[in-house]
């Protein structure tokens, strides 16, 4: 019998007890892993979800300005170059950074005006009014507007629009609706229900079909660009696009960013406390069971410090037992947690997020952890243990 044994010997003995904190670590440790692991697919799903409320990082052309005034009468400022950006190049170079994996969506838009009259048909004509007509990409603009209410549909032809809240309300305009914009006749296939953005002032079409109607080929106004930030700091994200596109004025919209991130952080820091105080229930448990087992055996401390066992070595006894315990609740419980996460992220349908791959990293981690908290909190009671003087526990038998 040595160090080593005595922990095992006394594991089976008292087997029961051995059993219920084996039992009571491995359930804590299983439900810690369970939701770190959901939390961060969670967290990774509902930013992704978010992206479809706008983009965070706009990228513009940089124009001068000049501000005009004479007599000392401020006339405002004077725009000197509008200035447009090469569509698919920029998109091109904004998909090619390094975190281009961290970019969800890319929305370029082509913003020009034009005179829009009644509908072809309309029983009381309105005279041709300034309208603002925005070319934009379908698929990236729709990722981006998931909170657009749509009376009809969603263009399928390049000759398809969709009419803002406030346009159609002025000109008439209802599904099925046919106008000309710059020549060209096109079909309101959808009204924008009212947003109180900029969008219920425009008629929107596909990007391509305004480059071509208003003869300005390949070109762009602007690209919004939506981030995802819980990978990376988005001060990263701007810096590489600054890079990839010299001389362009790039800004991330600081208010969006970090409404998004409060929204992940919040749900990942709740998974965090509701973890320590499961791990803090789990220790407070070894800690009273050490402490019953050090009351139940006086007598048997008493006979290993008579035949020569130091106060370290009765320390290093108690220490192993609870180590052997952490050990095996370790592996058990990531084991669980992991294949209980994945039961929970199928029940939620986070089929938007890779569900979280094994780790024998983070099973090693883990185990490495878990026996490490097992230790510390069974040192009390095995400092008390080596406190035990022989002739005081012996003195009953």
């Amino acid at each position: 019998m040595n160090i080593l044994t005595i922990p095992l010997r006394c594991a089976r003995k008292k087997w029961l007890r051995t059993l219920s904190l084996f039992c009571i670590f491995t359930l804590g440790v299983a439900s810690i892993v369970a939701l770190r692991e959901v939390s961060a697919v969670v967290g990774e799903s509902l930013e992704r979800k978010l992206t479809s409320f706008g983009a965070n990082i706009m990228v513009s052309p940089a124009r001068e300005t000049l501000t005009v005034s004479y007599g000392g009468l401020p006339l405002g400022d004077l725009l000197l170059d509008e200035g447009h950006l090469a569509h698919a190049e920029t998109v091109r170079r904004i998909r090619s950074i390094e975190f281009s994996a961290n970019i969800a969506g890319v929305a370029p838009k082509l913003v020009t005006m034009a005179r829009i009259g009644s509908p072809t048909g309309a029983a009381t004509p309105v005279a041709p009014l300034p309208v603002a007509v925005v070319g934009v990409d379908w698929p990236e603009e729709l990722s981006l507007k998931g909170y657009w209410a749509i009376d009809g549909a969603t263009p399928k032809t390049p000759e398809g629009v969709l009419a803002g809240h406030a346009v159609a309300a002025r000109l008439g305009l209802a599904p099925g609706s046919v106008v000309d914009v710059n020549g060209h006749a096109v079909t309101v296939t959808g009204v924008i229900g009212s947003t109180g953005s900029d969008d219920d002032n425009v008629l929107l079409a596909d990007i391509g079909f305004v480059q071509r109607a208003f003869n300005l080929p390949d070109k762009a106004s602007f690209v919004e660009v939506a981030a995802l930030c819980a990978g990376c700091p988005i001060d990263d994200i701007v810096a590489q696009l600054r890079a990839a596109l010299p001389g362009q004025d790039i800004k991330a919209l600081r208010h969006v960013v970090e409404q998004r991130m409060y929204s992940v952080h919040f749900a990942q820091q709740l998974a965090l406390v509701v973890s320590l105080v499961i791990l803090l229930t789990a220790c407070a448990m070894v800690v009273m069971s050490m402490l019953s087992a050090v009351n139940e055996r006086r007598r048997e401390i008493g006979i290993l410090r008579s035949v020569g066992f130091s106060r370290s070595g009765v320390f290093t006894v108690f220490a192993s037992e609870a180590l052997l315990v952490g050990v095996a609740a370790g592996l058990a419980g990531y084991l669980a947690g992991h294949g209980l996460a994945l039961k929970v992220l199928a029940l939620l349908h986070m089929a938007d997020v890779a569900p979280p791959p094994f780790s024998l990293g983070a099973l090693a981690l883990t185990t490495g952890g878990i026996a490490a908290v097992s230790v510390l909190a069974a040192a009390f009671p095995a400092w008390k243990a080596s406190r035990v003087e022989p002739a005081a526990a012996l003195v009953s038998l």
